[in-house]
């Protein structure tokens, strides 16, 4: 594969010079500020482990580069495997039973349907980062995908937000006021609470950008010099993959030799980088996937294209991003502000014009899938499996699963009270993110009642890790599940890309789940699935009802909702057809009694 970016160079430098010859972390443990820290959040969608350049990622960020370099970067934090869950148990601390959001709405079946923990919404009191913060005399805002509710009471106004611009869907278009799915008829915006309209030009990383320095500036112009947490919930890189060709332009040849080639070169870097052991092995693709060779040249340059325009939307994120970083070093806000990046789970492998009746909807709704304007407007873009497959290296699988390409994200922070340069193998979660942002605010006493650990001993070099090898921390959404302890991981995929039965892996030797251990050391895995048996009880995790198909379930709720938003147009259509069809027999009976 052509030779990447400077951000793979920059990180091959970066995470290269560290574990050559690593300082200890206690030697550099930072100075806490004097004064409270502000917070930037910063949460992109569906990026995979690897995907920004200090990870070793092709497309450029050196914002996020340069963010790292001022803090610390994780290569063992985990995620849950799907956008809402994740999101609520990030801005909770909580586990997503507890939140109300153990799945999304999308795939839910009708039997867990009200059921405590599937209301997919906050639940009542449940109380946010932002809660707390606002309690505690912090100004709060919020920009971007929520997905953690729709209306009066449900959105970021009633959890704590001061001043909010979001989107409550899981996605939505990224040039236009249009969804991007048939489960929904509309993209609905709502700001502070109310119904909202975007701008004639639109841009979402750009508009996301834009609202939250307004937000900021408004109260500091206003006096109010508080201390702010601002939540930035990017639709980059979420489909649709959209993105200004200029930057979609700087990939045209990088993608051109495939996934097969992109993996394994992924897989390598992982290695030399040190984010993974030098024992560790990639899986193939499954056999369902298609070999890129098996392509014609339209479809290769289609899909290469595609991945190009996925890159291109992730350095336009960074570019926009850049400018919030620029805003608050203009203002002197800078230097006392924590930044957090991270994803919401791995890569997405959705290929939805597959789906019966898709291209339709996509003409309905004025989108195309043509090479020439691939990512810019009113065009519809995705990576697939494949792609994501090759995305989510040096791991297996991608979002939705609990392996460890839907499970292991990027994670950054840096600030005041943070170790620099620093690369930390250390378990982290996204339970942790909430109590660590609390403890850095000096609200630790709210830390008690969260599922998560505050990781500030890890980031100011005071601790090498916030958990112990015998604490165990599960996940699960829609069947997919996993067991974290120490070094092994229990993990279950459901099918279509698993058999729903339980494995046994070893990620320090083993991060990319090639061999399965649980046939060799059966005691081992019996203790870890009673572990995951008590925290299943513990935080409401319903089986899933017989036969449950979440590619079958996505069809049934969209249709459903399709008759929700049309069914009287149906029902006037078939009432039109039936009357001519009736007009005309009544014709053709009387002609042929007259004749």
């Amino acid at each position: 594969m052509r030779a990447t970016t400077s951000g793979i160079l920059a990180g091959l430098g970066l995470i290269g010079a560290l574990m050559a010859t690593p300082p200890s972390l206690a030697q550099q443990a930072p100075a806490l500020p004097a004064e409270r820290p502000n917070f930037v959040l910063v949460l992109v969608d569906d990026a995979a482990f690897m995907d920004f350049g200090i990870y070793g990622g092709e497309a450029r960020t050196p914002v996020i580069d340069r963010l790292a370099r001022r803090g610390m970067i994780f290569s063992n934090y985990h995620s849950s495997p799907l956008c809402a869950p994740s999101r609520a148990m990030l801005l909770t601390g909580l586990d997503n039973h507890r939140t109300g959001l153990a799945t999304i709405p999308e795939v839910l079946p009708p039997e867990h349907r009200g059921q405590p923990g599937y209301g997919m919404s906050l639940e009542p009191g449940v109380v946010t980062v932002a809660d707390h913060l606002q309690a505690a005399g912090y100004r709060t805002y919020m920009t971007g995908k929520w997905h953690l509710g729709h209306g009066e009471g449900d959105l970021p106004d009633a959890h704590g937000f001061d001043r909010s611009f979001v989107l409550d869907a899981s996605g939505a278009d990224n040039w236009e006021e249009k969804p991007y799915m048939p489960y929904y008829r509309t993209a609905d915006w709502f700001e502070d609470g109310a119904r909202a309209h975007l701008p004639d030009e639109f841009y979402s990383s750009e508009f996301l950008v834009d609202r939250m320095i307004d937000y900021i500036d408004a109260d500091s112009d206003g006096g109010r010099d508080d201390p702010f947490f601002a939540y930035l919930a990017f639709q980059a890189i979420h489909i649709p993959i959209q993105a200004p060709a200029a930057f979609t332009a700087n990939y045209h040849e990088t993608y051109s030799q495939g996934w097969e080639a992109l993996r394994q070169a992924r897989g390598r870097r992982a290695v030399e980088l040190g984010l993974v052991s030098a024992t560790s092995s990639i899986m193939p693709l499954p056999e369902r996937m298609r070999a890129w060779s098996d392509l014609s040249e339209a479809d290769q340059a289609l899909y290469a294209r595609s991945m190009a325009v996925n890159a291109g939307m992730l350095e336009a994120m960074d570019h926009h991003l850049g400018r919030l970083v620029e805003h608050l070093e203009t203002t002197g806000q800078f230097d006392n502000t924590v930044f957090i990046v991270t994803s919401d789970n791995g890569p997405e492998p959705s290929h939805p014009v597959g789906e019966p009746g898709f291209g339709t909807w996509m003409t309905l709704h004025g989108y195309s899938r043509e090479l020439e304007n691939l990512g810019e407007t009113g065009s519809y873009a995705f990576i697939g499996p494949e792609w994501a497959m090759a995305a989510a290296a040096p791991f297996n699988l991608f979002k939705f699963y609990a392996s460890e390409g839907g499970l292991r994200v990027p994670f950054l922070i840096a600030g005041p009270g943070i170790a620099r340069g620093q690369h930390s193998q250390a378990a982290g979660y996204v339970t942790d993110v909430t109590p660590t942002i609390l403890d850095l605010a000096g609200l630790s006493e709210l830390t008690g009642d969260v599922t998560g650990r505050s990781l500030r001993a890890v980031i100011s070099g005071e601790a090498d890790n916030a958990y112990a090898p015998d604490d165990a921390v599960g996940f699960e959404v829609s069947g997919n599940s996993a067991l974290f302890r120490g070094d092994y991981k229990l993990v279950r995929t459901m099918p279509p890309w698993g058999d729903g039965n339980w494995q046994l892996f070893n990620l320090a030797i083993d991060p990319g789940e090639t061999f399965d251990l649980a046939p060799g050391q059966p005691e081992l895995a019996a203790t870890m699935l009673a572990d995951y048996t008590a925290y299943a009880e513990a935080n409401g995790v319903l089986d899933l009802p017989d036969g449950y198909d979440v590619h079958n379930q996505i069809s049934i709720n969209a249709t459903l909702r399709q008759l929700e938003f049309y069914g009287w147009q149906l029902v006037f259509v078939i009432l039109l057809i039936l009357g001519l069809g009736g007009f005309g027999l009544y014709q053709a009976v009387s002609f042929w009694r007259r004749h």
